[in-house]
């Protein structure tokens, strides 16, 4: 043990020296700060004025032949009182010619589509005004541009909008009553079993709700992913440079497995902490409320140390039957695939944490960890026989990945030039 216990020791500091490390240390607060500075600057709107969007109105429900319809008239003065408050963006009105049939401006207003003349043509159906809601709004462009997009969903909703007040007034309904009848504050409240601490929740603290436990998950998942990669790096440099031979003199395969894992598993927790504790101090600096119990930390605390155990055993093992890292890039491409899926389903695991998908996923080793994070820091209550039997899992599954990849590793690691195959694998795992 005393051995194991030096390895681990001699490969944590030897790691924390590294640049790699200080670079990973300081890479997601970085990125985490640029995302927030640069969303932040384009909330602001610091782009210049864009080109004007060229829009005509046909409105067939009117029957009025030498004169723009009133339903036309308040589209186009909708459009003026955007134009106002977006100078960057206007919304050009075209006038169509007037004392023509619908088919005749329907071809026009086509024509000036394909000639670039027009961006929308919008046309209002003969009976867009009843209120069986048969009339539709039909909205033409030509090759649709991405930048526009945005644009065009504002034209859609400004006509949709004047097209429901029209319906208000043929009906002799006001708007503004009924805006008022819609009106209906909404105040969503947390309460404490302390007297005196409810909290009113805003929009933020429900966005925060949801992304607490994909953050708890990523972290993870960031946290194996890369200190797992630093123990097939490892095993690959020592073996390669003929390093390993020294230090086999002095200690067993077993020992040298055990304590890289050991080593590289506080390696990574302190990583995961510095994260972590950034990520905390800077939510506590926003005035952001994060939910953060010492049982969530402790239960991340077993969950990534068990994940950790078990994916660098097989890394290690991995590692070791492999004489390059291009070699490993192939055998750890199952690995990370398979960490994708709860990064997929993640939303669909905190939606319904007690659902089926949530627990089958649970009982499956290599998802264990991060499914039971993304769980228990969903803030639902899970079955305490369920938590304690996935740990259970976990931990007969890492005495077995080990126990296998210490049979693996001790044949492997001595093999240069060539790399055991499936069959060779299978007679290590069977010897004594």
């Amino acid at each position: 043990m005393q051995k194991i216990l030096k390895i681990a020791q001699r490969e944590y500091i030897e790691t924390v020296k590294t640049k790699a490390f200080i670079f990973g240390i300081l890479m997601l607060p970085i990125m985490i700060g640029l995302i927030i500075f640069f969303t932040s600057r384009m909330s602001r709107d610091k782009t210049g004025p864009q080109p004007p969007v060229k829009v005509a109105v046909n409105d067939l429900s009117s029957e009025l032949v030498d004169e723009i319809s009133e339903l036309v008239d308040e589209i186009k003065a909708s459009f003026e009182k955007h134009n106002e408050k977006n100078p960057k963006r206007q919304i050009k009105f075209h006038q169509l010619e007037i004392r023509q049939d619908s088919d005749t401006l329907e071809e026009q207003a086509r024509n000036k589509l394909l000639q670039g003349q027009l961006d929308v043509y919008v046309e209002l159906d003969m009976d867009v005004l009843d209120v069986d809601g048969s009339g539709k709004m039909h909205l033409y462009t030509y090759k649709q541009k991405a930048s526009n997009i945005d644009i065009l969903s504002t034209i859609e909703y400004i006509c949709y909008k004047e097209v429901v007040n029209q319906r208000y007034k043929m009906q002799k309904l006001s708007k503004e009553l009924l805006e008022k009848l819609r009106n209906v504050p909404i105040e969503r409240v947390e309460i404490s079993s302390a007297e005196g601490q409810d909290r009113v929740q805003s929009k933020t603290d429900t966005v925060l709700k949801m992304m607490v436990p994909f953050f708890f998950m990523y972290l993870m998942f960031l946290g194996i992913i890369s200190s797992g990669q630093q123990m097939v790096s490892s095993v690959i440099e020592e073996k390669s440079s003929r390093v390993i031979e020294v230090l086999l003199s002095a200690v067993s395969p077993f020992e040298l497995m055990a304590g890289k894992i050991l080593g590289l598993a506080g390696t990574g927790l302190t990583l995961v902490s510095l994260w972590a504790g950034a990520a905390f101090l800077t939510a506590r600096s926003q005035n952001l409320n994060i939910d953060l119990t010492s049982e969530i930390v402790v239960y991340f605390a077993i969950y990534y140390i068990l994940g950790f155990l078990l994916v660098s055993s097989i890394l290690a093992a991995a590692g070791s039957i492999c004489n390059t890292i291009k070699e490993t890039q192939s055998l750890m491409m199952p690995m990370t695939m398979i960490f994708i899926i709860p990064l997929l389903s993640w939303f669909k695991v905190v939606q319904d944490p007690n659902g089926t998908l949530a627990r089958v996923f649970s009982f499956i080793p290599p998802l264990t960890p991060l499914v039971m994070v993304l769980r228990l820091s969903s803030g639902s209550e899970i079955w305490i026989v369920e938590i304690l039997t996935t740990i259970v899992l976990l931990v007969i599954t890492v005495l077995i990945g080990i126990w296998a990849a210490a049979k693996i590793f001790r044949t492997g690691i001595l093999m240069y030039g060539k790399r055991l195959n499936v069959r060779e694998v299978c007679r290590c795992l069977l010897q004594s």
